[in-house]
């Protein structure tokens, strides 16, 4: 099997992130319920997609690019940090973004302070997205550039090895605490991030389940498969991928990147009694969705629970919180 030593890497994150427990949320749902701070890696605000860009940008440079293109909506973390990345290593950035209602603030302001090209695409469709990227890729090649795609998320199983490393430092933080945990839950928002921490936990994590809150209506189930079968082809591993591995539940609201009555209680919650913000369409969604599973008694027997901050709170400053009930 393979080392994730044998990658090409280039390491933009300060990690291990924080793992600590959360004291008062403890308390207030009768489980022991943990943190990993990926919103603290260490690049702009945060977020799960510098594990990502870590090797897909290595993999960029050692391909010659000079320019990088990736997708995502109008708030996307995964875009913003691409810029973010992507302006240290002097390579140019494309974001090439759904166009939906009013597009100011958040992400966006960050987006231009790295120097990122945005374009927008007034469609709902990737297919639509990726067209015109290839298009803009198509023109770069003519001009002399070498341009590198990234689709939406950076959701490809060498992006995903960002996250079995990520199992690595939560086994060997897990250890320090003398805690074992037996459930992982994370927002899915493109799946690759899941199918990492699902793969990762068969490994490094024994005896705990990978859950996945889905934020949008895709069939992660089947993605996350797909991924983690490409990773294991790249680790060269011996450790199957059985569907029995996937668990998957949704917290979507009214739809994606639309804030929720729930998800923006679950802002709150965590702000309120431990400090920390998550944004109310990706992290704040997946944090509902375990305190729902936790009421419903989805986690029977099942005391330690982590919780993957995948950041994304730049959002809160674009996207108007619905009014308390």
């Amino acid at each position: 099997m393979k080392k994730l030593s044998d990658f090409s890497r280039i390491p933009f994150g300060i990690t291990p992130t924080p793992l600590y427990k959360l004291e008062n949320i403890s308390r207030e749902v009768g489980k022991n319920i943990y943190i990993k701070r990926d919103d603290m890696i260490g690049v702009a605000l945060g977020g799960n997609k510098t594990r990502k860009l870590e090797y897909l940008l290595a993999d960029a440079r050692d391909k010659g690019a000079d320019v990088v293109l990736t997708a995502g909506g109008p708030q996307s973390n995964h875009a913003m940090l691409t810029a973010a990345c992507a302006s240290r290593i002097g390579m140019k950035a494309i974001l090439v973004l759904k166009k939906r209602g009013e597009l100011t603030g958040g992400n966006l302001i960050l987006d231009n302070i790295y120097n990122a090209e945005v374009r927008f695409v007034d469609t709902d469709s990737y297919d639509d997205v990726y067209a015109e990227m290839e298009a803009i890729m198509a023109t770069l090649r003519k001009a002399g550039h070498t341009p590198y795609f990234i689709p939406v998320g950076g959701s490809v199983p060498l992006g995903s090895l960002g996250y079995i490393a990520c199992t690595e430092e939560i086994a060997a933080q897990s250890k320090a605490l003398g805690v074992r945990f037996d459930a992982v839950v994370s927002a899915t928002g493109s799946g690759g991030t899941y199918a990492g921490l699902t793969y990762g936990t068969k490994l490094n994590l024994p005896g705990a389940r990978s859950v996945g809150i889905g934020v949008c209506d895709d069939p992660f189930a089947d993605i996350a498969l797909d991924l983690m079968k490409g990773i294991k082809d790249l680790l060269e591993s011996d450790v199957p991928v059985e569907k029995e591995d996937i668990h998957i539940r949704y917290c979507i609201g009214d739809g994606y990147a639309i804030p929720s009555p729930e998800g923006c209680a679950a802002v709150r919650r965590l702000a309120r009694s431990e400090g920390i913000l998550v944004d109310p369409v990706y992290t704040g969604k997946a944090l509902a969705g375990m305190f729902q599973l936790i009421e419903e008694g989805y986690f029977m027997g099942e005391e330690n629970i982590l919780f993957v901050h995948t950041g994304g709170a730049g959002a809160l400053f674009a996207v108007d919180l619905l009014p308390e009930a």
